[in-house]
C-alpha cells in the first residue's frame, strides 16, 4: 500500500512564506504506526529546499508530485486553509479513484466535500480514525474496491455524512 501525503506548502501566501510542516511527521507517524508495511511519499520530506528550485526544476518536481500522487492508493490531504497544488493533486487522484482522506475545517468548500471519502476536522480527529482501525476497515483486507470513483463510505462520529 501507498498513502501519499498532500497538502499546504504555501497556500495563498504572496511571497516565498510557507505555512508550518510539521504535520506531515504527524501523518506520516499515524500512517507508520498503524500500517508499517506501507510507504508513505511525502514530497515535502522528498524536496525540503523545492520554495528555493529554479523555476524549471520547481515544474519538473510539481508535476512529477502530482503524477506521484496519481500512482498512490491512498491520499490524505490537509488543508488548513485552501492550497492550489493540494486540490490539483486531489483532482488527479479522484479522477483515478483513488481515495481520498481530508483534513480540513473547509468541509463545505466542493474541492474539499465532494472529492474525499472522508473529512476529519482535526489531525486528533484523523489520528484517532487511523488508530480505532477506521481507515483499515474502509480500504479493506487487500484494498478490495479501492479504485472506484463514487465508491464512498457514509462519515460518521460526528462529521457530516456524504454519499
Amino acid at each position: 500500500m501507498r498513502f501519499f501525503i498532500s497538502g499546504i506548502i504555501q497556500g495563498s501566501q504572496p511571497g516565498r512564506e510557507l505555512h508550518d510542516q510539521g504535520y506531515r511527521q504527524e501523518l506520516r507517524e499515524y500512517l507508520r504506526a498503524h500500517f508499517p508495511e506501507a510507504e508513505v511519499f511525502d514530497p515535502v520530506e522528498h524536496h525540503p529546499n523545492s520554495i528555493d528550485y529554479a523555476p524549471e526544476q520547481a515544474r519538473a518536481v510539481f508535476l512529477s508530485d502530482v503524477a506521484e500522487a496519481g500512482r498512490s492508493d491512498v491520499i490524505v490531504a490537509y488543508l488548513p486553509s485552501a492550497s492550489m497544488g493540494t486540490a490539483i493533486e486531489m483532482w488527479h487522484a479522484y479522477q483515478r479513484g483513488i481515495p481520498i482522506f481530508t483534513i480540513s475545517p473547509l468541509g463545505e468548500n466542493w474541492v474539499v466535500k465532494l472529492l474525499s471519502r472522508r473529512v476529519f476536522a482535526s489531525l486528533a480527529d484523523f489520528g484517532d480514525f487511523v488508530a480505532s482501525g477506521g481507515l483499515a476497515d474502509i480500504l479493506g483486507a487487500g484494498n478490495q474496491g479501492m479504485r472506484k470513483p463514487g465508491n464512498r463510505e457514509m462519515r460518521k462520529s460526528g462529521n457530516r455524512a456524504y454519499a
